[in-house]
């Protein structure tokens, strides 16, 4: 879905990237660590900066490929780290919402389920030589959800007008939902692509 802003993205990063003529690599082992500290501000209830670190590490997410590209040091390895690594910062942060209270525990361990598969059918489908970057919440969507409702959510409960955790609950609701449904698109997509 938000593939087709990636080239707005790239040329806006471009100046960055120019700088930041360091392996791109390390900037992709960075990026759970700031999700770690996400994960602490979830932790200890505090929605605002879980929202804020977890918009670094999807900025920082989207700068190492920036700064491969700019500096030609893209790399089969490459890619490979920065999935793992995007693996290992969804499910650092989903442990940190669970600690906090924000959801139920069977809810949490759903959505990080759900987020890893939707990465795994897309890597599936791939070594049969098909494209699917298809469905409705990618992991940048479904990063954008989550940020979007622990600021809001976290505004509104800084100023007393709400219950946070039972309102933040729904929000990973929907991202479960979605993440499922996108993995059912990939299937689907898939099925099609290989029955063709």
């Amino acid at each position: 879905m938000l593939e087709r802003l990636r080239p707005k993205l790239t040329k806006h990063l471009e100046p960055i990237a120019k700088r930041l003529n360091i392996n791109p690599n390390i900037i992709t082992i960075i990026s759970p660590f700031i999700a770690i500290i996400a994960a602490f501000g979830f932790a200890n209830h505090n929605l605002i900066l879980g929202g804020l670190f977890i918009l670094l590490s999807g900025f920082l997410d989207v700068v190492d490929g920036a700064v491969a590209r700019r500096h030609q040091r893209a790399s089969p390895f490459g890619a490979f780290l920065d999935s793992t690594m995007d693996r290992f910062a969804d499910a650092i942060i989903y442990i940190g919402i669970i600690f906090g209270g924000y959801c139920d525990w069977f809810i949490g361990i759903l959505a990080i389920h759900s987020a890893i598969t939707v990465s795994y059918v897309r890597s599936r489908a791939e070594t049969q030589g098909i494209e699917c970057s298809v469905g409705i919440a990618e992991r940048a969507v479904r990063l954008l959800i989550l940020v979007a409702g622990t600021l809001i959510i976290g505004f509104i409960n800084f100023i007393g007008l709400i219950h946070t955790e039972s309102a933040f609950t729904y929000v990973i609701y929907l991202l479960v939902i979605l993440s499922y449904f996108t993995v059912c698109q990939r299937v689907y997509h898939t099925y099609k692509e290989l029955n063709k």
